[in-house]
């Protein structure tokens, strides 16, 4: 006898795969960090993944507080990986979201993130319900990531839309590739990054730049510009998978090429349609800009597959 709509729509909800979501904390000094664990209902043990949100106030959902609204980008594929049998722990950085700190924007570098991601994945690599540890570090969480997995042992390492190149030069492109930008503004933008990329803080910034290049946080931008991701994605110990959009407004798939090349053994995937924000937004430029305030833009659809399937490969020799 054919299925009925009604039972075939209950059958499908009761063997949805599941998940649970749970909060969860670190503290180290006096900072306390939150995050939530998205994990299957599933008996463990399980492979977990240390999600690490990108550059700015992007908080563990994947959502800045510099823009009105939200995507909720990170949450979406911690959820979805959940459902295929991969726990995530996505986290508030130092200063963002919940995790609040008395220290000033001036004594935040680069390295204090490193601290705080290692510290986190040390945390996971002791709790028995996971059977192995890998990060997925998103937009500059890549870079975070791969220098975090330089000093504990991950199993694997996945740059979600990471940048390729000196963060020095993927600004001055995106400065660049504004035509409304005038020539003195990208003039003075090459003159400080030059300086901070010598080391050397610059009090001159115009007010133009000054989100960009205040004084305030030019020891984050200063300690961030000695490093280049392709170079340091050769001293991570774990299998490698690059993950790219074509359709990304900050990273380009040369980016993506680039950290490949650095790692032959690398696994590269260039996911058609997804912009920088993991959404599905094919070649419509309005929806492009528009999904980085819409949640209800499609997570691009084999994302949460590819890395899923990466991972769980990872388990075997």
């Amino acid at each position: 006898m054919p299925l009925t709509t009604l039972t075939l729509t209950t059958l499908l909800a009761t063997s949805a795969p599941s998940f649970t979501a749970e909060p969860t904390t670190l503290t180290i000094g006096t900072v306390t960090l939150h995050g939530t664990l998205d994990r299957p209902t599933s008996p463990g043990p399980y492979p977990v993944a240390l999600i690490i949100a990108g550059s700015g106030p992007t908080d563990r959902d994947g959502n800045s507080a510099a823009l009105p609204g939200r995507n909720d980008s990170l949450k979406a594929l911690a959820e979805d990986l959940a459902c295929q049998g991969v726990a995530t722990l996505r986290y508030d950085k130092r200063g963002i979201g919940a995790s609040t700190t008395t220290q000033q924007e001036q004594d935040i570098t680069l390295d204090t993130f490193v601290n705080d991601a290692t510290a986190w994945l040390q945390q996971l690599q002791r709790d028995p319900r996971f059977a192995s540890v890998s990060v997925i570090g998103h937009s500059e969480g890549s870079l975070i990531g791969m220098l975090a997995a330089q000093r504990t042992p991950i199993r694997a390492f996945i740059s979600l839309a990471g940048p390729g190149e000196n963060l020095a030069d993927t600004l001055l492109r995106q400065l660049r590739a504004n035509p409304n930008n005038p020539a003195d503004l990208i003039n003075d933008a090459e003159r400080i990054l030059g300086n901070l990329r010598a080391g050397h803080p610059t009090p001159d910034v115009p007010p133009l730049l000054a989100p960009l290049f205040r004084p305030s946080v030019q020891p984050y931008l200063i300690s961030i510009l000695r490093h280049d991701p392709a170079q340091a994605l050769t001293r991570v110990p774990a299998r490698i998978l690059i993950l790219q959009g074509d359709r990304d407004l900050q990273v380009t798939p040369d980016d993506a090429r680039a950290l490949a090349a650095a790692r032959p053994d690398a696994k590269l995937v260039i996911l058609p349609g997804m912009n920088h924000v993991l959404r599905t937004v094919g070649d419509d430029p309005t929806l492009n800009v528009r999904s980085y305030t819409d949640p209800s833009v499609p997570l691009a659809g084999d994302l949460a597959r590819h890395i899923a399937t990466f991972i769980r490969g990872t388990m075997t020799p």
